[in-house]
């Protein structure tokens, strides 16, 4: 029997997925309150600019005041979709204290304050759900945290930001330079006035904290994750990896030790297989690769990013949280109980595809591969081209650590028929 009195939303911010979920609240009421068991009402939208007009949405709704609107007390479920640290973290925590449960798409609050922002969900007795903070409508965070939960997760790899696949699929499929395919990405909409957090992989880092504090019920913050851009990613690059068989994306990457006792995070360009699964993930499309005992090999495949796929995630996340305020239940908290260390980059163990700028002459090939032996670094091919002087050396290895594998560059660099090191790139996915 379906309760008459609805449950009360607030939603946080109105912009391009604000708007969406609100929309969707709309013109699915009655569907989603079949769902719920129960109608669910819009009681208040917090923006900061009220005199916009916005379409579906009644002006009498609209505020500037969010704090008032989460202190109100017959609040239900606060919808937090306005991102950034600060007021967000207030507004959330100050929901929690006023009876409300919380769904937000936040990546950058969560992987950075997560187990605070759990704590006081628990404190209060009220959930925290955020399926929209990591790859948009792909269903991930719930799988992981719930139909894996009886499983043991060692891997998770994936394409987690769409502007960034978006430009190295242009690179690799056209041969575009880079600031060719980011132009044309601004141009349509797929990458912001500001590409930075994109580009640079702040974006990917923070989800990849996120996903490897579910995989491995361990806290894992945002400082703890290894980041680096693809700014610097060329069409050399992509040449030298197709020599390969194999392309390159900007990855996430999580991964459980050999031994198991700690874990790692970390968001890189690598060079992956033609045959990998991800590598066949084209344009602003996200992928998820899961690797664990039991189910062994999973993949999640679907838009990551822009208004209606974020609201899917989100509304998801809604219908869960209404269902547990009826039955005076809440979901999955944070499960932490693992507390595994987090480790560093130098303990990452994977291959490495190193461009060298070097001297054409004879010799040059026996000294190379004296640096890489005794830095305990195996040579798996080596490939040398030369021309009036000057060659090129391409070294693929056998897996490495990075602490290794740094070692063998600096040392590298001091050899006078060194003349630079053009590229250096990892290979994952094998």
């Amino acid at each position: 029997m379906m309760r008459t009195r609805p449950l009360k939303v607030a939603l946080l911010g109105c912009g391009v997925v604000g708007s969406e979920v609100a929309r969707i609240m709309t013109t699915h009421a009655d569907d989603l309150a079949a769902r719920i068991g129960a109608p669910v009402e819009l009681a208040g939208v917090a923006v900061r600019r009220p005199s916009k007009v916005r379409e579906g949405i009644d002006p009498a709704l609209v505020t500037t005041d969010a704090t008032a609107l989460v202190k109100r007390g017959d609040i239900d479920v606060v919808v937090e979709v306005i991102g950034g640290i600060e007021p967000a973290r207030a507004l959330i925590t100050t929901a929690f204290e006023h009876g409300a449960s919380v769904v937000s798409a936040n990546k950058a609050l969560l992987a950075q304050d997560g187990a605070a922002l759990h704590a006081a969900a628990e404190q209060h007795g009220r959930d925290l759900y955020y399926e929209a903070a990591v790859a948009g409508a792909i269903p991930l965070i719930r799988p992981l945290r719930e139909s894996l939960a009886g499983d043991k997760v060692n891997r998770v790899l994936g394409i987690v930001n769409g502007t960034t696949n978006f430009i190295l699929d242009k690179m690799d499929s056209t041969g575009a330079g880079y600031q060719e395919a980011l132009d044309e990405a601004t141009a349509l909409g797929y990458a912001e006035a500001d590409p930075t957090a994109d580009v640079e992989g702040f974006d990917a880092a923070a989800k990849a904290a996120i996903l490897a504090g579910i995989a491995f019920h361990t806290r894992v913050r945002l400082d703890d994750v290894y980041r680096e851009g693809m700014t610097e990613v060329t069409a050399a690059d992509f040449a030298s990896a197709k020599e390969m068989g194999c392309t390159i994306k900007l990855l996430a990457i999580c991964e459980r030790a050999e031994d198991g006792a700690s874990v790692t995070a970390r968001v890189h360009p690598a060079m992956i297989p033609l045959t990998h699964p991800l590598a066949s993930v084209r344009g602003a499309y996200n992928a998820v690769f899961v690797e664990s005992d039991a189910s062994g090999q999973l993949m999640f495949y679907g838009p990551g990013a822009g208004g209606s796929p974020t609201a899917s995630a989100v509304l998801g996340d809604l219908v869960a949280v209404c269902r547990n305020r009826l039955s005076g239940a809440t979901g999955p908290g944070e499960s932490a109980y693992a507390a595994l260390p987090v480790s560093g980059m130098g303990d990452v163990v994977t291959r490495y595809h190193i461009s060298l700028d070097v001297a054409d002459k004879p010799g040059v090939l026996a000294q190379v591969a004296t640096v890489f032996a005794e830095h305990g670094v195996s040579i798996d091919t080596v490939r040398q081209q030369g021309k009036d002087g000057e060659a090129s050396l391409v070294v693929v290895t056998h897996r490495a650590s990075d602490a290794a594998l740094g070692g063998t560059v600096e040392a590298l660099r001091k050899l006078d028929t060194v003349r630079g090191v053009a590229s250096i790139m990892r290979v994952e996915g094998e």
